[in-house]
């Protein structure tokens, strides 16, 4: 699967579990591991839970498995990577501690392009 339509069904699918400020990042000018990063918050841990689940349920149904997931089970920070797509679902504070969305924007790059692109707040 394309790393756009991929991001795609993972925004997708947030979104139908109610994730809060999903932010996604294209980070392919930052580093070799992945092209993309999307950020969202939940309500709690088990909000948590059901958005990963939804995440890999959609994924997993495209025939892209995940190829980690860390976090479940009560966690504030649930990681789902996908290859070409890394999730980070957080309780708000958090997100707000560690702030990926900064600390990937701060970085150095060797292209110029866009390192973040804003969808609408949830």
């Amino acid at each position: 699967m394309h790393s756009d339509a991929l991001k795609t069904l993972v925004i997708d699918a947030l979104e139908d579990v109610k994730a809060k400020d999903i932010a996604l990042l294209d980070v392919s000018h930052l580093t070799s591991v992945t092209e993309w990063m999307i950020v969202a918050s939940g309500t709690s841990s088990r909000h948590l839970s059901a958005l990963s689940q939804q995440v890999v349920l959609k994924a997993k149904n495209a025939g892209v498995p995940p190829l980690g997931l860390e976090g479940e089970g009560g966690s504030e920070w649930v990681l789902v990577d996908l290859g070409d797509v890394v999730l980070h679902l957080m309780m708000p504070e958090t997100r707000e501690l560690y702030d990926l969305e900064r600390l990937w924007a701060d970085l150095p790059a060797d292209d110029l392009s866009v390192a973040e692109e804003p969808l609408r707040q949830h």
